[in-house]
């Protein structure tokens, strides 16, 4: 799958949300300084192009929709990105994040409970 660029990520983020929108919807979402409706225009075209988004045409206005769900996107992103600086190692991933000083204590449990849920989950399948 291909990589997004922080402006294509952007409006995707937008379209996951909604499901479903027109060029005025996503303009309506994105933060200020807003960027002008042909350049949300030329990015939604170009997410066509690459696959990430559909349309439908009524007349002249064509509403736009995800063909590629949100967590298969980041799915996809993950393992690319654990791939290039993390050596394809998920736990060198952890471990970064885990040794992190801008993570509290809660936050630090908080993964510690979902790793433990999951090697549970894990155990139980065996």
């Amino acid at each position: 799958m291909k990589e997004l660029t922080r402006a294509e990520e952007q409006i995707m983020q937008v379209l996951w949300k909604l499901q479903r929108a027109v060029v005025h919807d996503i303009i309506e979402r994105l933060p200020e300084p807003r960027p002008a409706y042909t350049t949300v225009s030329t990015i939604v075209r170009i997410l066509e192009q690459k696959g990430f988004v559909g349309h439908k045409a009524y007349g002249r206005t064509h509403e736009y929709f995800p063909l590629v769900e949100k967590e298969s996107y980041s799915r996809d992103f993950l393992r690319h990105f654990a791939r290039n600086y993390f050596g394809n190692s998920y736990q060198a991933l952890v471990s970064f994040f885990a040794h992190r000083d801008d993570l509290n204590l809660k936050e630090l449990e908080e993964i510690r409970r979902l790793l433990d849920e999951t090697i549970q989950s894990k155990k139980s399948r065996k």
